[in-house]
């Protein structure tokens, strides 16, 4: 196995305070977490120059979506919305909320490498047309336009990378900055050559986990295998956490089926699992779901003004349904059993298809839409982190979209132009 982790500094694209409402004003949260209905036309109202135009692009065609991207990055650089800092260099990056969540690591440029050098481990499988999707606007842009969000487990507060993260974020920051969302942002530029030599040695000894951003990364090998090496290519925007020292949440990502009203899905599920129904307000539908997801394969359906627990599935039918020869954590997920056996078996809902199903972080939108559409909503309880990493240590994929980690780096705080 090559060397660990590669983290290099590079000149980040920041926005100018002075041409913006406000820092706050032209952020966003990743482009597959824009999920309120008004979640779109919220943030491109929020500021004329807010990240969602580069991120989403709305357009006719893809093509025209790309084209009208990479031109509004020209402009917003010609004009001064966007410049970049003098001199390369990584950025220590804070998040914080008012329920004493605080996050902090590093963005930089990481070494892309192949998932058989086992220095970054996805744990979820990807869609192909949103990989082609990314790779066209980043080949339109020529620019990393938001970072993905990888974990390592070092060696606690007294690790090299920690100690200089801690550090840096002592002195003033480059910038402050509170989202809508409650969470204050900060952000310091580390430029000190022995601090950014200390930080690679640390690094080159660890390992990362995807904890979002799957898909992005898919990108970022797409995109450097079709340029020679070297190049800015081999380099992609990440946010790296230490999770030995920040611990992130876990949520799940739920599904939202459209077109299935709850009692078909309902009536499809007769004899397979059992079916209670809850006339209880969310949170308690969800306390109800962690306790039954202690005791086996387990979810919430909503739409229809109520909520289902649906548990305790026929052993049987999972025999018949869940793929062999992978390991027994992987088999008894519940999102494995919702692919497997719900998905495919029982609705006969093509995954992959974004005419038939949606994927939602957050909780209650996924069944506002669901009563809204007439859908289903299939909520599910998140898995645990070691899970995931034993998984992703084991080469062992889990079913794409099973987990949010979070915080998310708000996207827009820095950009990484690879002209640069």
């Amino acid at each position: 196995m090559r060397r660990g982790l590669e983290l290099t500094p590079f000149r980040g694209l920041r926005y100018d305070p002075d041409r913006v409402g406000s820092l706050a004003a032209v952020t966003s949260p990743p482009y597959d977490v824009v999920v309120r209905p008004d979640g779109l036309h919220h943030l491109q109202c929020a500021d004329p120059y807010n990240i969602v135009r580069l991120i989403l692009p709305q357009a006719g065609t893809p093509s025209a979506r790309n084209k009208q991207a990479a031109e509004t990055l020209r402009r917003w650089l010609a004009e001064g919305v966007l410049t970049a800092d003098p001199e390369p260099c990584l950025y220590v990056y804070e998040q914080r909320d008012g329920d004493g969540m605080l996050q902090r690591g590093l963005i930089g440029a990481l070494r892309v490498t192949d998932p058989a050098d086992g220095v970054v481990l996805p744990h979820e499988d990807v869609m192909p047309h949103v990989v082609a999707d990314r790779a066209d606007l980043m080949r339109a842009t020529s620019a990393n336009l938001e970072p993905l969000l990888l974990t390592y487990r070092g060696d606690g507060s007294a690790a090299t990378t920690t100690l200089i993260v801690e550090r840096t974020a002592e002195r003033p920051p480059l910038l402050s900055t509170t989202t809508e969302d409650g969470f204050s942002h900060r952000l310091w530029a580390v430029t000190d050559p022995d601090e950014t030599a200390a930080i690679a040695d640390d690094l080159a000894r660890h390992q990362a986990l995807i904890a979002d951003g799957h898909h992005r990364w898919a990108t970022y090998r797409t995109l450097r295998a079709e340029h020679p090496s070297p190049s800015p290519w081999d380099y992609g925007l990440v946010l790296l956490v230490d999770t030995a020292r920040y611990p992130l949440r876990v949520r799940a990502i739920h599904r939202l089926l459209h077109g299935l009203p709850v009692s078909e899905a309902l009536a499809a599920l007769d004899g397979h699992f059992r079916v209670r129904r809850l006339e209880v307000p969310l949170a308690d539908a969800l306390a109800t779901l962690a306790d039954a997801a202690c005791e086996g394969n387990a979810f919430l359906l909503a739409g229809d003004g109520a909520f289902h627990l649906v548990d305790r599935p026929d052993p049987a039918l999972l025999a018949r349904t869940v793929p062999a020869g992978r390991p027994a954590a992987w088999r008894t997920l519940d999102a494995t059993v919702l692919h497997a056996t719900l998905l495919d078996h029982v609705w006969r809902i093509p995954e992959d298809s974004p005419a038939h199903i949606a994927y939602i972080h957050d909780t209650a939108a996924t069944v506002e839409k669901a009563e809204r559409d007439g859908g289903t909503a299939v909520l599910l309880h998140p898995v645990r982190e070691e899970v995931v990493r034993e998984l992703a240590r084991q080469g062992v994929t889990m079913p794409r979209k099973s987990t949010s980690f979070g915080p998310k780096p708000a996207s827009g705080l820095v950009l990484r132009a690879l002209d640069l």
